[in-house]
């Protein structure tokens, strides 16, 4: 087979290649290209399952970033178990093929207890007396021991939360690196994430984010050389684009306000109460999913929701079948926000009732996904003196708590999830295989077997 290398540029669009990306402007120029049209829901777990299957979330089951596990009865976002995803992986297929063949995932999600040869994933330690430390979890055993000691830590910091840069792309294409020359695999997954912040914190203004392009376009031309000069084939390929938002949309805030959603009363502060409400979102971006628990309230519930400004869609029964999401994780409404729109998780009616974790970098224990986490109050003047504060703090051995982050999904300017209606916000695939013979436009389903088709067709 023919070694392989997908580098997976998230939130690389057409409208994005050009002055500040100049490599990789030139790799489009000599290469093919297609546009590949976005899925429902255009988030990353859902989209990287059916890139790398070759099928649709009603058939893998990934129907977000998360949703609501109904045999416990709670939300949970960002799980890494390789069997959630229920279809066979491009590299379980190719394996049969070819004995000889070898797959490394660096950071694509879902990437634990796999049968990929080579994986590394963010896996921070979480001690005892609270504290998060940076780790990855690795396979074998001893790459993240060999990657760490000489690479360093990989910098968690930096690939989530209000210190979100360069660093944690610049790490994981490092650590790529460093596996194919240990390891060699026939086929290589690279997530680099470096777009997905800023745009999420400032949309597409050019004046804010050409830095990050300029950054991820020298990141790219550093792993493309390499893998150039072991003659692999080369994808860059993006998931979603994003475009400009201005109105968050609290889907559970008007769910609890109309009667259908229950909370919980712990030290003064609210929790969303799943398994007693009646109805609620699970928030992901430009979608969510509402679960109903009595059947004959759907009705009730969608028009509520139809009703909210900035809400473009509120799908049930063959309308989701028909977006290929009819999966039992599947909420009983999916919610599609307008172009200007997006989802947040709220579900506070005041927020000095808001639960401890909305304040932190928590994505765990939020019920929903949350960029605002993100974000840091621009209008608190003290804020870096609070967080050295901290720190200190907790060098000493103090308990304490990064209680940071804003609650106003207003700071939010970009987002994805829904299918923009210009395919240049479009996801992207760029090959340099000569002779590619591709569509113009793919369906995201297809891009598994022109994954495939590089690997077994020199």
């Amino acid at each position: 087979m023919k070694k392989t290398v997908v580098l997976n540029i998230v939130g690389l669009t057409r409208g994005l290649i050009g002055e500040h990306t100049p490599f990789i402007k030139s790799f489009l120029e000599k290469g093919t290209s297609a546009t590949v049209t976005p899925q429902l829901p255009a988030v990353t777990c859902s989209v990287q399952a059916t890139y790398l299957t070759g099928k649709t979330p009603a058939e893998h089951g990934i129907v977000g970033n998360g949703w609501y596990f109904k045999e416990e009865q709670e939300v949970k976002f960002w799980r890494q178990s390789n069997s959630l995803i229920q279809s066979e992986k491009i590299w379980d297929k190719l394996k049969r093929q070819d004995k000889n063949f070898t797959c490394a995932n660096m950071f694509w999600w879902y990437n634990m207890y796999s049968n990929a040869d080579y994986s590394v994933t963010p896996r921070p330690n979480y001690l005892a007396d609270g504290r998060k430390i940076p780790d990855v979890y690795s396979y074998p055993a001893e790459l993240r021991d060999q990657l760490q000691n000489e690479l360093g830590t990989f910098p968690l910091f930096h690939f989530w939360g209000p210190k979100t840069s360069i660093k944690s792309s610049q790490w994981i294409a490092e650590a790529a690196l460093k596996t194919d020359l240990l390891h060699d695999p026939t086929l290589t997954l690279v997530y680099l994430p470096h777009l997905d912040y800023n745009m999420q914190r400032f949309g597409t203004d050019f004046s804010k984010i050409s830095k990050d392009l300029r950054e991820i376009d020298n990141v790219v031309k550093q792993l493309v050389e390499h893998y150039e000069s072991k003659t692999a084939h080369i994808i860059l390929l993006s998931e979603y684009g994003i475009t400009n938002v201005s109105n968050p949309i609290h889907l559970n805030r008007k769910l609890r306000q109309e009667g259908y959603l229950d909370i919980r009363v712990e030290r003064g502060l609210e929790l969303l109460d799943a398994g007693a409400s009646k109805a609620f979102a699970v928030a992901d971006h430009q979608l969510a999913h509402v679960y109903v628990k009595d059947k004959e309230d759907v009705a009730k519930v969608k028009a509520i929701l139809k009703n909210i400004k900035g809400v473009e869609q509120v799908l049930s029964g063959s309308e989701i079948q028909k977006l290929q999401l009819d999966h039992e994780r599947c909420g009983d409404l999916v919610v599609v926000a307008d172009k200007d729109s997006w989802f947040t998780y709220y579900f506070w009616l005041d927020d000095s009732k808001a639960p401890d974790y909305a304040r932190m970098v928590d994505i765990h224990k939020k019920p929903g996904y949350d960029p605002v986490e993100m974000l840091t109050d621009p209008k608190d003047k003290l804020l870096m003196p609070k967080v050295i504060w901290k720190l200190f703090k907790k060098k000493l051995g103090f308990r304490t708590v990064m209680d940071i982050i804003p609650l106003d999904a207003t700071l939010v300017k970009g987002s994805h999830g829904r299918m923009p209606e210009d395919s240049n916000d479009h996801p992207i695939l760029i090959t340099n295989k000569s002779g590619a013979d591709l569509k113009e436009t793919l369906l995201a389903t297809e891009v598994c077997g022109i994954i495939e088709n590089h690997l077994i067709n020199s």
